[in-house]
């Protein structure tokens, strides 16, 4: 054999085996199109850039419906003339851009419908890409082809179900608004009546005439209201946040005061439906635990009082409490109520702790009942982490048992000074930009029973300290970093002096030498310093010399109340009549008028100063509360800036609060008011607004007054100044 008839051979050889290659190649790449789901198609192109030829694959033809050449020839047009009149421009817009765009960086990628022979339109996904010369101009356009029909199906179903939950979620909301609108308004309606009973038991307690069993009625009275004022802010409270939210304190508490409390108006109860009462201990008590008392209370009465409710005449209550357990300063309680009522039947057992739930119909118009107080009780004692169970038979009583652990508190013997410190009776603001310093703050003060709230500007703390002063709820201590942006420690300090005066004491943290700032700081109203990391001991002796410094500083002057003249706006009658009676305590003239519009008329009429105060009620026919005191600040008399206007309102929420600040009102008392609190309020403001400027205005010290001053800790003494 010559070399040429060899290299012919062996040249023969070669392309067969590429060719051999090549069909493997194309096999495999045709099973995993199959396998994918997917067909590939493929164009090829002369040296001009002129399509020569077109390629689909059989399993492209497949996925149309198709089987062959014949019902789908290998033309551009079977593919394009089938492409929906919605996208057909756009497809083949990108398609012969992908082909001429000879710098190669484009790639085709495409979402259509396409109509297929027996199934309609269906969504197609096409990528490709041509291989190219060295001059750009394409060889081949080669790409895969898949049918996402499925998965549009799904976006388009997700994108309707995300529809349907934003629609859902604005109904929440929406529904969301209605509650707090609801809630302010039962608020409202609630506090009205509420303010007339706690008035009038307190105008009725002031009478020096009445006898000691009146005295002792009137007083179980005003225990019970303020339990019941007490509830209707936890209701409050509990609208304005999320479910699982409600807070639950740690504070060291009187736990005998809160057992004496229980009993008082338990044995009431049990006295005038002539059932026997007995409550007794069992095992180790302490006089006080760490805790939180009000809702610990809110659950004992509840439980005690359905027990009263549905027991008959003659039958009996009986509560005991018993220690069952210490261990690391824990002290784990047993609470059990048995009586001798009505019972409750075995199938509706299971349902008690369900909302709105009823055994019984004709029970309810009986005895009267919402169906929320086991629900909510149930959910106070989870929120403690306690256990609440009930066993009963119909015809023969009900045990109650709730199981809670308190810590064990460490109360120390009370000093004769009178700056000795009581950190379950302080509330606490700290600011600070770290959350993470907040958060250890928080920690440190709540473990020594210190009630703590925390901000991270300067701004956010101006708001909560204006709302507190606002209601005459000052923090007891406020301690605030140095380093903040936007507004400083000393800056936030020099603010809120102008806003608290000079009694609330002002400590400044900082992780650095304060001796550059302590003379700008101390002019700006800071009252000492301590270095980071907080220790609530560091807290305490600080606080103690400032208080001790700010006690050994003359009394701040106040206003004598006799003689002053008081402009009230207040629409229910019995109201108006309640505070002229309390103000009448210490011998004030009140002048009422029974709406906005006219308390803005009785105010214009008269010469500047012939008023020395306002109090306004917000819910008013004709014009409300905001509406009247922005005409009486916006009038050109020279005391329509300075003379003191106060709200006297059932509307208790903070928005509340913020509004009555914006119109003008000096301060925000919620209904029901404590008689001490107002005149403490109208003392302070008309020092305030007038002991600079009136010659005629008489001043006396505090130690002068004739009336007892009300304590910094409020909510001790059953006030609702919040919301």
């Amino acid at each position: 054999m010559d070399h040429t008839t060899e290299s012919h051979t062996t040249e023969s050889s070669e392309h067969a085996a590429l060719y051999a290659q090549l069909q493997n190649e194309a096999a495999s790449l045709d099973t995993i199109h199959e396998m994918l789901g997917s067909g590939r198609w493929s164009m090829s192109f002369d040296e001009s850039g002129t399509m020569t030829h077109v390629n689909w694959s059989d399993e492209f033809r497949r996925m149309l419906g198709y089987h062959n050449t014949t019902d789908f020839p290998d033309v551009l047009e079977s593919w394009s003339n089938l492409l929906h009149p919605n996208d057909k421009e756009r497809v083949l817009k990108e398609f012969n851009e992908t082909i001429a765009d000879y710098s190669g960086k484009k790639t085709y990628d495409v979402e259509y419908q396409l109509l297929t022979k027996n199934r309609g339109y269906r969504w197609y996904r096409a990528v490709g890409k041509p291989t190219r010369r060295p001059d750009g101009s394409p060889i081949t356009y080669v790409g895969v082809f898949l049918d996402i029909t499925n998965q549009k199906d799904m976006l388009s179903r997700l994108a309707q179900q995300q529809e349907s939950l934003n629609a859902a979620l604005q109904e929440a909301n929406l529904a969301n608004k209605a509650k707090t609108a609801f809630l302010s308004n039962m608020s409202h309606e609630i506090r009205t009546p509420m303010n007339a009973i706690i008035g009038l038991n307190s105008i009725a307690l002031n009478d020096p005439t009445i006898s000691e069993q009146t005295r002792e009625y009137l007083e179980r009275i005003g225990i019970s209201a303020h339990h019941l004022l007490g509830i209707i802010n936890d209701i409050l409270d509990m609208s304005r946040i999320e479910s699982g939210r409600m807070i639950i304190k740690s504070e060291e508490f009187s736990f005998a005061k809160m057992l004496e409390q229980i009993n008082t108006i338990v044995n009431g109860q049990c006295n005038n439906k002539g059932l026997k009462y007995d409550c007794r201990t069992v095992g180790q008590i302490d006089d006080y635990y760490i805790g939180d008392d009000v809702k610990l209370r809110q659950v004992l009465i509840n439980i005690l009082g359905n027990a009263v409710k549905f027991t008959p005449e003659g039958g009996t209550v009986s509560f005991t409490i018993e220690d069952v357990k210490r261990l690391n300063r824990q002290a784990t309680l047993r609470f059990t109520i048995r009586d001798t009522g009505i019972g409750i039947s075995k199938e509706f057992l299971p349902l008690i702790f369900d909302a709105f739930s009823q055994e019984d119909s004709s029970s309810t118009s009986i005895f009267g009942s919402t169906g929320l107080g086991m629900p909510i009780t149930k959910s106070i004692v989870e929120l403690m982490n306690g256990q609440i169970e009930v066993e009963s038979e119909k015809g023969v009583g009900t045990t109650f048992t709730v199981t809670i652990t308190l810590a064990q508190a460490n109360r120390r013997t009370s000093g004769t000074e009178e700056f000795e410190l009581r950190p379950h009776e302080m509330s606490v603001l700290v600011i600070d930009d770290d959350p993470v310093a907040c958060e250890h703050a928080a920690l440190v003060l709540s473990k020594m029973g210190i009630t703590c709230e925390t901000v991270l500007t300067g701004e956010e703390a101006l708001k909560l300290v204006r709302i507190r002063h606002a209601r005459r709820e000052d923090f007891s201590l406020i301690l605030v970093d140095w380093k903040m942006p936007e507004m400083d420690g000393v800056e936030t300090t020099r603010q809120i002096r102008s806003i608290v005066g000079n009694n609330t004491p002002i400590i400044i943290l900082t992780s650095y030498s304060w001796e550059d700032i302590e003379g700008e700081a101390r002019e700006a109203g800071v009252d000492t310093f301590a270095s980071k990391p907080l220790f609530a001991g560091t807290v305490l002796d600080e606080f103690r010399a400032a208080f001790r410094k700010k006690n050994s500083e003359p009394a701040r002057p106040t206003v004598d109340l006799k003689g002053r003249r008081v402009l009230l706006a207040e629409d229910v009658a019995i109201n108006a009549e309640i505070i002229t009676m309390v103000l009448a305590m210490r011998e004030m003239n009140v002048e009422h008028a029974e709406n906005g519009k006219v308390a803005v008329a009785m105010y214009q009429e008269h010469e500047p100063g012939y008023y020395n105060a306002v109090l306004m009620d917000m819910r008013m026919p004709e014009m409300d509360g905001l509406e009247a005191t922005r005409l009486i600040r916006a009038s050109n008399k020279t005391d329509a800036k300075t003379i003191p206007i106060i709200a006297l309102t059932a509307n208790a929420f903070d928005e509340d609060v913020q509004r009555s600040m914006q119109a003008g009102l000096n301060a925000h008392l919620s209904k029901p008011v404590e008689p001490d609190l107002l005149f403490q309020t109208l003392e302070e403001l008309l020092a305030e607004a007038y002991s600079n400027t009136t010659p005629d205005i008489r001043v006396a010290s505090a130690d002068q007054m004739k009336g007892a001053r009300p304590t910094r800790n409020r909510r001790t003494r059953g006030l609702s100044l919040r919301g």
